[in-house]
């Protein structure tokens, strides 16, 4: 019987974080002003980020230094461990290794944390007050209020209507961290109550609550917004889970032929993967690298690559992005953290590139493959993470056919105990799947066309 391996660096969190802008063969668009369409300037972003978020958005440095106080609160949950799923690997009869690095661990339990921190410690840094959020299935929302909490900011937050009565639980949990969360669509802005007034059945969107929180850090000083995915200081602070997890690697005597992370905005499986790619444009490794998103929201592999809002009202900049289009509003999934109309500006490049994969998985084979986790190793995994985790067990099925042993690594987000009701539905052959025909995706592009030069 194989011997379940954990690995976990003791006292090895890391002091910097990895900005693969450095190392990008080819630089990204820059990002436009929604009123001018034109390069937008630092300044223009100082009513919603501290100072210190902007300049690294922009950076080209390589390593940018953990602060103090930052690290320190880190130790708390870091170095997550990486496990290799033994059980899995003997349940799937495979000759892969595959190993999985453990977010779940964090206080919110999930990778949200990570920047949650980093974000909450600029912010108050600066002397800003109270910051206000969008958060889709609530891993970001919960993160981002311990983190508020710690540091004795207020946070509002604007939760995704589907997920706020789906995942009650998520919303109780910002409450006891002091946050006060309201669904959104609302009232409480004029994008909010121009969606209710088209649609008052509206389930929402992480594109509508962005709009709604970027408006209301836009109207007040003494507040700022806070994203938990998508922009690059976001992707930069979580590379700390593939910075740690190269050095586990390292100590189980492998490194990964593919990295495989479930994708919504980027951020973990960024966070996951960027260090290791650099390994690949800079050492000439031949790592693959997967990013997985719910076939009901296919923007890397049915979008479209070109400058797009990144929320529904068109109040932030324009992003070079795949994207569905900022009017896309997708279908009610459980995995709240994907229903994203667009990705990253980096993660956009390097798909352009070539240089990472995509592929889209469908709800029921996803919670499928998340049982199939749980039943083997023991812990529920979210939703978003089963994504991943149904990739993986195909590419080790695929490497069982083959003959062939490969070491797969994956990034398991974030745990499923907020989510249980969703997996009840499943068992209970409750859960739908969806499909998005070209047709609707062809109206949601069309409808979102931006004239950009």
């Amino acid at each position: 019987m194989k011997k379940r391996k954990y690995y976990l660096s003791e006292n090895e969190i890391p002091e910097f974080y990895y900005n693969i802008q450095a190392d990008m063969p080819k630089m990204m668009q820059p990002p436009l002003h929604p009123a001018t369409l034109q390069p937008i300037a630092p300044v223009d972003l100082e009513p919603l980020f501290p100072m210190e978020l902007i300049k690294q958005e922009v950076s080209l440095e390589r390593y940018i230094p953990v602060p103090d106080e930052v690290h320190h609160l880190y130790s708390i949950y870091r170095p997550s461990p990486l496990i290799r799923a033994t059980e899995l690997e003997r349940a799937l009869d495979t000759p892969a290794h595959i190993y999985y690095k453990y977010e779940g661990v964090s206080p919110s339990g999930s990778h949200k944390t990570n920047t949650a921190i980093a974000q909450a410690y600029y912010n108050k840094a600066e002397g800003v007050k109270k910051i206000v959020t969008e958060t889709g299935a609530g891993q970001w929302g919960s993160a981002l209020s311990f983190a508020c909490n710690h540091f004795g900011l207020q946070l509002q937050v604007f939760m995704v209507k589907v997920s706020y009565f789906q995942k009650p639980y998520r919303k109780t949990y910002m409450n006891a961290m002091n946050a006060s969360v309201v669904p959104s669509p609302s009232t409480l802005t004029v994008s909010g109550k121009k969606v209710l007034t088209d649609n008052p059945e509206s389930p929402g969107s992480l594109g509508i609550a962005i709009s709604e929180a970027v408006e209301i850090a836009a109207q007040n000083e003494d507040t700022r917004y806070s994203l938990g995915s998508v922009l690059n200081h976001v992707l930069l602070h979580q590379t700390i889970i593939g910075l740690e997890a190269i050095r586990q690697m390292e100590m189980a005597g492998e490194m990964p032929d593919l990295v495989i992370g479930c994708f919504g905005g980027g951020s973990n499986f960024a966070g996951l993967a960027f260090p290791f790619l650099r390994l690949n444009l800079k050492a000439g490794g031949k790592m693959r690298f997967i990013a997985v998103e719910p076939e009901s929201c296919p923007k890397l592999t049915r979008g479209t690559f070109r400058y797009d809002f990144g929320d529904t009202a068109g109040l932030t900049p324009l992003i070079p992005m795949y994207t569905l289009g900022h009017q896309f509003v997708p279908p009610e999934i459980h995995a709240g953290g994907l229903r994203y109309h667009g990705a990253g500006a980096i993660i956009s490049q390097l798909l352009q590139d070539k240089l990472i994969e995509a592929t889209a998985v469908g709800q029921s084979r996803s919670f499928d493959a998340g049982l199939l986790f749980a039943r083997t190793e023991g812990i529920i995994p979210a939703p978003e993470s089963s994504h991943a985790i149904a990739t993986v067990v195909a590419e080790a099925l695929k490497a069982r056919e083959e003959g062939i042993s490969r070491t797969i690594l994956f990034n398991l987000s974030g745990h499923g105990h907020y989510d249980m009701g969703a997996f009840e539905r499943f068992l209970k052959n409750e859960l739908p799947d969806y499909s998005i025909s070209d047709e609707e995706i062809a109206k949601s592009l069309a409808m979102s066309e931006v004239p950009v030069n």
